[in-house]
């Protein structure tokens, strides 16, 4: 299957500082990716080259067989941008700068009118579409921002930051359109919110001091790389004692009580504490309520993998 994204052997300086070093990754059609680093990683970089705002130093990067340095008016046509700053003009109404948009994009005349309802309806512009866009509300800024992505209907999309900035509601409100677009389209969504990436990513590329350390789905990240065990317990004992006898058994490292008789219990890799913890517990006399593994999220896995590259 032809790959919507392929990036091989990437390298970009800026003057004698290495932003980005041989990095390759791929991105299938219909995939929505992550697309993780800490500042100064490379990430923004790498985006921009694929968007084609930079140019890269060595190596080459195609969207949807074209390559992003000698075909860029091809990748242009299969992209649609949204930038972690949204850039309006202020003197627009939200249908005015759609309008804009969908010819800068090369949409024929006769479908000017007929995209730009698309994208307003899709993006829920109904309201403020003869607004100004310097009188929109951050909201609908980061809306109008995405409606700008979608005129032409690319089949990729790379939303950088998309939530950023905004309210509770207004961050749902993203969120439940950008899961509406997977299928219907590719996306690489970089965003600083891990449970976010967690929610609507199927696949995790993470990239530390110009290299991807990691790809994978954030549950096989959360199995692979989160060291040792963890294990979560709800008992019915006096919460000093309880702590103190978990803590008591070989292979245990760490136990934090959560509170209501909830402990979380951590072990290195090699013991399986499940059958040790639930033996001491039966011994005490005490009721055993729950006992299950637990998962290391997003945030501890990339955290773990950015110290140790970092060390």
């Amino acid at each position: 299957m032809a790959m919507m994204v392929e990036v091989r052997d990437l390298v970009k300086y800026y003057g004698p500082v290495l932003a980005v070093s041989r990095v390759n990754f791929e991105v299938a059609p219909g995939e929505v990716v992550g697309f993780l680093g800490p500042n100064g990683a490379g990430k923004t970089t790498t985006l921009k080259i694929l968007a084609g705002f930079l140019a890269p130093s060595a190596g080459t990067a195609s969207i949807n067989g074209y390559d992003c340095v000698t075909q860029s008016l091809g990748v242009r046509r299969s992209l649609g941008y949204l930038p972690e700053s949204v850039c309006l003009y202020p003197d627009l109404t939200v249908s005015q700068f759609l309008k804009f948009a969908a010819r800068a994009k090369g949409v024929e005349a006769k479908k000017e009118r007929s995209e730009v309802e698309r994208v307003v309806a899709a993006c829920g512009l109904e309201e403020v579409r003869h607004t100004l866009s310097a009188a929109l509300s951050k909201g609908f800024r980061q809306r109008l921002g995405l409606a700008q992505a979608l005129i032409g209907d690319p089949p990729l999309l790379i939303l950088d930051e998309p939530t950023i900035g905004l309210d509770p509601s207004q961050i749902v409100e993203i969120r439940s359109m950008i899961k509406e677009l997977a299928g219907s389209h590719t996306v690489i969504l970089s965003s600083h919110i891990l449970p976010e990436v967690s929610q609507l990513c199927q696949r995790v590329i993470i990239i530390n001091r110009g290299q991807i350390v990691a790809s994978d789905t954030p549950e096989n990240l959360s199995r692979q790389l989160g060291h040792g065990a963890r294990i979560g317990l709800m008992v019915r004992g006096p919460a000093a004692e309880v702590e103190a006898a978990l803590q008591a058994i070989g292979g245990v490292i760490q136990v934090s009580c959560q509170g209501e008789g909830r402990y979380l219990v951590e072990g290195g890799d090699e013991e399986d504490l499940a059958p040790k913890l639930a033996r001491r517990v039966v011994e005490q006399g005490w009721e055993l309520m729950e006992l299950k593994a637990q998962e290391f999220t997003l945030e501890e896995v990339f955290l773990n993998l950015v110290t140790e590259e970092g060390s």
